[in-house]
């Protein structure tokens, strides 16, 4: 029962906010933007290197594989 009290005010309170009236000034703001710029890079590059180290991986091996097979080791399109 708590909780359904808890999520009803919670809910009221994110749905029905008063103005804060509060200043926040240039320096403040232009930081603040930064700061949102950085964490969604790095969030994008996070996503990255997840992405792009397990395919170069895998590119690198499939190579290895192929200069086994008999390719000579210099030959083009396998350096």
């Amino acid at each position: 029962m708590n909780e359904r009290i808890l999520a009803t005010a919670l809910a009221a309170a994110v749905i029905a906010p008063e103005a804060a009236l509060a200043y926040v000034g240039p320096g403040a703001g232009l930081t603040a933007i930064g700061s949102v710029v950085a964490f969604i890079g790095v969030i994008a590059l996070l996503l990255a290197g997840f992405v792009w180290y397990p395919v170069k991986r895998l590119v690198r091996a499939a190579r290895g594989r192929q200069t086994e097979a008999g390719a000579a080791p210099g030959a083009p399109g396998n350096e």
